[in-house]
């Protein structure tokens, strides 16, 4: 910058000086004409005077000349003054650093692909929570759903999101095709961080009130019915090996998806310590619990999930 600024100068002066030799050179032509007038045109030659008048010429020319000098000089320093300015680095936005990249002093090369320096995070108390739904799952998946998932920073406890986006573009990995999706995480307490790995679930329907059955129930059949035998006449010892299946949560999610459409099904319950079967009519499923919409089952009622000790 200061090499520019000095040849700026320069500039400027050499027009000072050929705009003064111009000067010089139309008085010297000015005078000869003078003289030519008072001689009758005797003296000077007409060569002399023709000297004269292309001296000026070339006086002119040179103060156009060092103008543009002037020009190009002014042009080279704003363009310097430019690089300077871009060698300081300013964060575009207010917020915090979460990774540097970058030492003092080290050398920044310009590149087609811009290097990063800093990795900021600008607003930690409202975050983006990104997630892989599955391909079957996608199209029960919609903008504004509720949403819930735990981390491993704190595996007792449920977070709360909501869905802002879900992308039209696929990830196939393995064979396995998912779309990603956005989530809007509300996190004044700043307990979340950025890189931090999330297992979510999305509740795409939410039944109060309603009586479910395990699917394993639905699944079900005694062996005398898969073997074609009578309706059994069980013994006390056939019957001990029924066993219930352990109970589980109900929720509708993501991963397990939901069917809204009713089918005829059966279960099996235990009247007077024998197989019974029982016709229902089922709704929505999360994959481990079916809703029971109506039938002879009544609430209360022992169902059979499965056996022991075949």
């Amino acid at each position: 910058v200061k090499q520019s600024k000095a040849s700026l100068d320069s500039a400027e002066a050499k027009v000072l000086d050929t705009e003064a030799t111009l000067t010089e050179m139309q008085n010297e032509l000015k005078r000869l004409l003078q003289v030519w007038e008072l001689s009758g045109k005797k003296i000077p030659s007409q060569n002399e005077i023709d000297s004269a008048e292309a001296a000026v010429l070339r006086a002119k020319a040179s103060v156009a000349s060092s103008k543009a000098q002037v020009s190009q000089a002014k042009a080279t320093l704003e363009a310097n003054e430019t690089d300077l300015a871009k060698t300081v680095i300013r964060s575009p936005v207010n917020g915090i650093v979460l990774n540097r990249d970058i030492e003092p002093g080290q050398t920044v090369a310009a590149s087609f692909q811009a290097p990063v320096l800093f990795t900021l995070a600008e607003d930690l108390t409202q975050m983006e929570l990104s997630v892989d739904v599955d391909e079957a799952d996608v199209g029960m998946v919609k903008n504004g759903q509720d949403a819930v998932f735990t981390v491993d920073a704190y595996p007792e406890r449920e977070f709360s999101a909501k869905i802002l986006k879900v992308k039209f573009g696929s990830n196939a990995s393995e064979g396995v095709v998912t779309y990603e999706t956005l989530l809007h995480v509300d996190n004044n307490e700043l307990l979340l961080r950025p890189g931090m790995t999330a297992t979510a679930e999305i509740i795409v329907n939410n039944i109060k009130d309603t009586m479910l059955v395990p699917n394993m129930a639905l699944r079900f059949e005694p062996p005398f019915v898969k073997n074609g035998s009578g309706s059994g006449t069980g013994s006390r010892s056939f019957m001990s090996r029924f066993m219930p299946g352990p109970p589980r949560r109900f929720r509708n999610t993501s991963e397990q998806p939901e069917k809204k459409e009713t089918s005829n099904k059966k279960v099996w319950i235990l009247k007077n310590n024998l197989p019974e079967p029982v016709d229902i009519i089922t709704g929505s499923t999360d994959g481990n619990y079916t809703q029971v919409i109506s039938g002879q089952l009544e609430p209360g009622m022992s169902i059979i999930t499965g056996m022991e000790g075949q």
